[in-house]
């Protein structure tokens, strides 16, 4: 046999046998399977060889990839066995090599005395960083400011300069105490998160931004700090806890202790008084005797500290999913056939395909495609795939778990199926 006889042995014998997704031509036109190769060495009416199948594929599919070759039993006019000898990742030996390239390297750089290699690194990034820097009719901004639905305002450039550092390019600055119009317009546009300074002034800053213009939330540094001095960390848990502009800033109020209260002093001062044990078993009767009375009376929703069923306040609670027995059923089937193949699939209001991709480029199709309706996807339903969604104007997202996070796009899991 020769090498042409082997290459149509394996194309031929394994097309179908996986499915389309797994079909070995269509896999080798989008580039997850390399050039197939083949060594075959004839003698005494034998002929014996190795094939090397380089894959792209995660390890459970290119498992199935191997399987499927091993079921080759003929090749040209001649029966065959096809056996699996070696599965190895390549990566691993690249990493390895990287590794001891990069000590050798710094090693070499060590002996030379370039210490300050590091100081030369933070130089090149900061450089970088200020070029990247955008101005918007006179207010210092990141470079996708503009092409943002969500913008996060600071107060002055070193802080923008800062958030770039850990990757937010979002930003526009206010230059200062006085607000510019052009961020008043801004605010108009798109969604708003203020972020200031964990002091006095911050607070100023932001009871005038909202004097001035519509803004959604408001996040504050910690206390004693400014933003343009924030770490990584700081800053993401700065904008993970903010909060809606209109319960900004917070109220503080303080409470007695268990052992004291306090009386008020013409002054308008309180002064702390040492409750004895006559004192404190009185205040417990008192509270226990209200109780019994209340209990009695049935004026329950009228007790300090408790919302009536008509009181506007009254907590709301989120809404149980609902879904058609149809619109489930096949988001349940959909589901199961995706399970281990790291793909999505993308339907429009219709329940047309409009095109399945791997998980890795989901977030980077939604931005091509034209009115997606439905994404079910082999993974778990994270934030940034929330936001591209939510930009598309998708409406369910099915994976197999979720991220805790807001969005107003409804969300799927596999639990909720069952």
């Amino acid at each position: 046999m020769e090498k042409p006889d082997v290459i149509g042995a394996i194309f031929g014998q394994t097309e179908g046998l996986l499915g389309t997704d797994l079909d070995l031509r269509e896999l080798q036109r989008t580039g997850r399977i390399g050039r197939i190769e083949v060594n075959v060495k004839s003698e005494g009416g034998n002929s014996e060889g190795e094939i090397v199948i380089p894959s792209s594929l995660d390890s459970a599919e290119t498992a199935l990839i191997a399987a499927a070759v091993e079921t080759i039993e003929r090749v040209g006019p001649c029966t065959a066995e096809i056996t699996l000898n070696n599965v190895e990742d390549v990566r691993t030996v690249k990493r390895e090599y990287v590794m001891d390239r990069a000590k050798g390297i710094l090693k070499n750089m060590m002996e030379k005395g370039m210490s300050d290699s590091n100081e030369a690194s933070d130089k090149i990034k900061e450089s970088v960083r200020t070029e990247e820097i955008g101005s918007y009719k006179g207010a210092t901004c990141g470079p996708t400011m503009m092409d943002s639905e969500e913008i996060i305002v600071v107060e002055g450039r070193a802080d923008v300069i800062n958030l770039l550092r850990y990757g937010i390019k979002n930003t526009v600055a206010v230059g200062g105490t006085s607000i510019p119009d052009a961020v008043v317009e801004l605010a108009k546009e798109k969604s708003v998160t203020l972020l200031v300074d964990g002091d006095r002034g911050g607070e100023l800053i932001a009871r005038e931004f909202k004097q001035k213009a519509d803004i959604d939330f408001v996040a504050q540094a910690p206390m004693g700090k400014e933003v343009e001095e924030l770490t990584q960390k700081e800053v993401f848990k700065a904008i993970r806890d903010k909060v809606p502009a209109a319960q900004f800033p917070p109220k503080r109020s303080g409470r007695p202790s268990a052992r004291g209260r306090y009386e008020r002093k013409p002054a308008g001062r309180y002064e702390r008084k040492s409750l004895g044990r006559h004192d404190r078993s009185e205040r417990g009767s008192g509270r226990r005797n209200d109780r019994r009375s209340d209990r009695r009376s049935g004026s329950r929703d009228e007790r300090p500290g408790r919302y009536s069923r008509s009181d506007s306040r009254e907590i709301r609670r989120p809404r149980p999913l609902r879904l058609k027995a149809e619109q489930k059923d096949t988001f349940r089937k959909t589901l199961e056939e995706l399970v281990g193949s790291r793909a999505a699939c993308i339907f429009d209001d219709q329940g047309e395909l409009l095109g399945k991709v791997p998980v890795a480029e989901l977030v980077s199709t939604l931005e091509t495609l034209e009115k997606p309706h439905t994404v079910i996807f082999d993974g778990k339903v994270d934030a940034k795939v929330g936001a591209a969604a939510k930009k598309s104007g998708v409406k369910f997202l099915v994976g197999t778990d979720k991220e805790s996070f807001y969005t107003p796009i409804t969300v799927v899991t596999k639990k909720d199926l069952e």
